[in-house]
């Protein structure tokens, strides 16, 4: 059966984000797992976002890590009632610019299960980092749900993704079609599913995700 992260839509990204953004994917896009193996075959002090460390730096300590065993299958997530909590979140640094998607995925009551997060693309607009985030949380879900929750509250700030995929209004933005399509397939297969809209002040865990997976959008070359 194809990993529904296997399949996540990708925008352009420089060489340098494209091989850190398959670092992620091997890790089950588990961001703090994946920084925490680039830093450690950054050799010296330096690590991913040190200014001492140079792309060509970087870009050897991912083929490093690339060219390793795959690391061992993380556990699967246990919804013990059936109930997850999702927080999604994308960043665009100039809107468009570099990107990144961030994730939280929860157990019913709240409590973090795993961080996830992504570079998007080198040049992307802020709405197709919300779809690209939201499609990077359910794929988790799917993924490593055992079995898959049965209930799904998805908490969101962004009221073009809550329009479209649960106000059945499409979005107006372009490019988004791919994401959509991947989204409407993936809520098919959890039985009840809902969102929660954030307000600005309200915290989002996969806000710092999100950042972070933007500023690896923007390494290159």
């Amino acid at each position: 059966m194809t990993d529904a992260r296997d399949t996540l839509p990708r925008e352009s990204l420089s060489p340098l984000a494209a091989r850190l953004d398959r670092v992620c994917a091997r890790h089950g896009y588990d961001l703090p797992a994946a920084a925490d193996a680039i830093d450690a075959a950054v050799s010296g002090d330096g690590g991913l976002f040190d200014p001492s460390t140079s792309s060509t730096e970087l870009a050897a300590a991912a083929e490093a890590r690339l060219a390793a065993p795959t690391p061992p299958s993380r556990p699967a997530l246990v919804f013990g009632d059936g109930r997850a909590v999702l927080y999604t979140d994308g960043s665009s640094q100039g809107n468009p610019g570099p990107a990144g998607a961030g994730a939280v995925v929860c157990d019913g009551d709240g409590n973090p299960l795993v961080r996830l997060g992504r570079p998007v693309g080198s040049h992307a607009g802020n709405n197709t980092a919300e779809y690209a985030a939201l499609g990077l949380g359910l794929a988790e879900l799917l993924a490593r749900g055992d079995p898959a929750p049965a209930v799904v509250e998805v908490r969101i700030d962004s009221r073009t993704v809550i329009d479209d995929v649960w106000g059945h209004r499409e979005a107006s933005v372009g490019g988004v079609e791919r994401y959509r399509r991947q989204i409407a397939a993936f809520l098919a297969e959890i039985p009840t599913h809902r969102y929660r809209h954030l307000e600005s002040a309200d915290p989002n865990p996969a806000d710092a995700l999100a950042t972070v997976g933007a500023d690896l959008a923007a390494l290159g070359p």
